[in-house]
């Protein structure tokens, strides 16, 4: 069987290359769509666009549900399969506004991809999710081994993240020149670190203790001291591979380049948290441990808008939303502290100013 039409083809083509020249977006983003649409074609036996119909979207959806993921063999999840539906009712509601597709499929046709209101609520609900304590993660770092200079690396990386929760794919693109040990600071530069949005902006090292900052320090002391490398040298250099005596591959110390990706990274982590018998938090979890941090130490709406800028946000309801649920441990700790008695009108002015600042931000974000 034919696994391709050559108009279908060409109209993806186009629509992907729109949705990155056009709506600017990324190469992971395009690629999940890519996968959507591709699955629905091959539900769909190929046939050319121009002949979709509404009851299609409907036998796919009822077809999605069916499907087992291809490792856990499990059912296909309804956040999965909210996502598939989603990229392919913009795909359609972009095809119905095409020459030669516009007097064939309908604007209104891509609505038959929704999902019921239960299956979107469902899919859309956030889970709970663990969150490594400060006090955890030191645990981590401190059992790592610390001998050799791959060692060296891994429990710097890891106190490095939780020094600036710069997330691990800046992470792998940083130079030495992008941290500043006296003024204690990362300048993330969108030209040359891989940041998200390609958007450039200062980090503040987060107040997590001397003995994560010290191990940061200690690192890039030995990168320019003992290794003598210069400001262009990775600052997470990648381990360097050579031919053994018996032609067998073993690591020969470090490379003077940076990760091409950060899967490297993520495996780091992984193997420390086995290690102490923890979790596998990564390292995008650490941000959610500077956020909680944040709810603790920041005492005004100023503070708190700092920490958000710091971790990357420009808008402070992003930390709120994406990274500030309380845990229930601390919310039962909170709550508990609600019946003992408190400086009211300090608590007053600080839970006024607060609401303010949140009422601002999301006055902004409705315009």
């Amino acid at each position: 069987m034919k696994k391709y039409t050559e108009n279908n083809e060409r109209i993806k083509r186009k629509y992907l290359t729109f949705l990155k020249q056009a709506k600017g977006q990324n190469e992971a983003s395009i690629d999940a769509v890519a996968k959507a649409i591709s699955r629905f074609e091959q539900y769909n036996r190929y046939k050319d666009f121009k002949a979709f119909h509404f009851e299609q979207a409907i036998g796919f959806k009822k077809h999605l549900a069916n499907q087992k993921h291809h490792k856990t063999g499990k059912p296909l999840s309804l956040a999965t399969m909210n996502g598939t539906v989603r990229h392919l009712k913009a795909f359609v509601e972009w095809l119905s506004q095409e020459t030669g597709y516009k007097s064939r499929i309908k604007y209104s046709d891509a609505e038959y991809f929704n999902l019921s209101e239960k299956e979107a609520r469902t899919a859309k609900a956030k889970r709970q999710k663990p969150v490594a304590s400060v006090e955890q993660i030191k645990h981590v770092i401190s059992i790592m081994p610390n001998s050799s200079v791959i060692e060296k690396r891994d429990s710097a990386l890891i106190a490095f993240i939780l020094l600036t929760g710069a997330r691990d794919s800046a992470v792998a693109s940083m130079k030495l020149k992008h941290i500043d040990l006296k003024a204690g600071t990362v300048y993330q530069d969108a030209r040359e670190v891989n940041t998200k949005f390609s958007k450039s902006f200062t980090t503040c090292f987060f107040p997590v203790g001397d003995d994560v900052r010290n191990i940061v320090v200690d690192w890039v002391k030995y990168l320019r001291n003992e290794l003598q490398m210069g400001n262009d040298a990775p600052l997470f250099p990648k381990t360097k591979m050579s031919q053994g005596p018996d032609n067998s591959f073993q690591v020969s110390g470090l490379s003077c380049e940076h990760w091409s990706s950060a899967a490297a990274i993520r495996k780091i982590f992984k193997d420390a948290f086995s290690l102490a018998g923890l979790p596998n938090f990564n390292p995008h979890s650490f941000r959610d441990t500077l956020a909680a941090l944040g709810e603790k130490l920041c005492q005004s709406p100023e503070e708190f808008k700092a920490w958000s800028q710091n971790l990357g946000h420009e808008r402070v309801l992003t930390t709120f939303f994406s990274y500030g649920e309380v845990q229930p441990t601390r919310q039962i700790e909170l709550i508990q502290k609600l019946g003992q008695p408190r400086d009211t009108d300090t608590q007053n002015i600080n839970a006024a100013e607060l609401a303010k600042a949140v009422a601002h931000e999301m006055r902004k974000q409705a315009m």
